[in-house]
């Protein structure tokens, strides 16, 4: 069985591989140049692994939250792939992700991700002997209801430390901080979600997948109603 995962949440371009209980991982920082870079970046993969495209049974995708234009850009060739090969999709929380990073800590663990605008993508995870059970899912919320929402001694990580790393050591007793080494999405912990996903049979298709945005309608892409359009068009 072969995989290929993709995550473009974050600057990073995180792309896992499987073939029959084998992973290999690809990060790159590719920043604002991943619309450019992802698909050259796929079919370099595909060249070291010795695949063609055909041959793959799933495409996996980090359906964010994250980066607006990054899930776009991940979502949209994973879309095109599967389309166009007649390929299933297995999507992913890139919360879930990051959060395994922390498997090795006992507790509560709550990844955290700069949302902009002063505020924060986040989700809580109980970690019982290495399995993660979510107790809060993604949420798009400011620091002060983060601090209400989470228990003293639990365990961060993500970039949103970056900015609030004080403030949660000020606000939630006990809280540990986890160096940066685990802020970065993990290939191997892509393919574990996904793998995880499969096993629970979460498998869907080009036209069923959907993104997790959690910011409101009006601060995303719209398609021009109706009315737009005709305006356009006598302009």
């Amino acid at each position: 069985m072969k995989i290929l995962a993709i995550d473009t949440t974050t600057r990073f371009l995180c792309i896992g591989t499987h073939e029959d209980g084998k992973i290999c991982g690809y990060n790159l920082e590719l920043g604002k140049m991943q619309s450019e870079l992802l698909i050259p970046t796929i079919k370099r993969v595909c060249d070291v692994m010795k695949w063609r495209l055909k041959e793959i049974d799933y495409f996996a995708c980090g359906l964010g939250p994250g980066s607006f234009t990054g899930i776009r850009v991940g979502l949209g060739v994973i879309k095109g792939l599967s389309w166009s090969l007649n390929k299933p999709i297995i999507g992913v929380s890139s919360l879930d992700v990051l959060a395994l990073n922390a498997g090795e800590f006992s507790g509560t663990i709550v990844p955290i991700i700069d949302a902009k605008r002063s505020l924060i993508y986040c989700s809580a995870y109980k970690n019982t002997k290495g399995i993660l059970r979510k107790i809060l899912p993604e949420s798009l919320i400011d620091k002060t209801a983060l601090f209400k929402k989470i228990k003293p001694g639990s365990i961060f990580l993500g970039d949103g430390l970056g900015l609030y790393k004080h403030d949660i050591i000020e606000n939630v007793p006990g809280a540990i901080c986890l160096e940066r080494d685990y802020w970065q999405l993990k290939p191997h912990n892509l393919i574990a979600a996904v793998l995880e996903n499969l096993q629970k049979k979460k498998i869907t298709d080009t036209f069923r997948i959907k993104p997790i945005y959690l910011y409101p309608d009006e601060c995303q892409i719209k398609k021009p109603s109706a009315i737009s359009r005709q305006q356009s068009a006598k302009s």
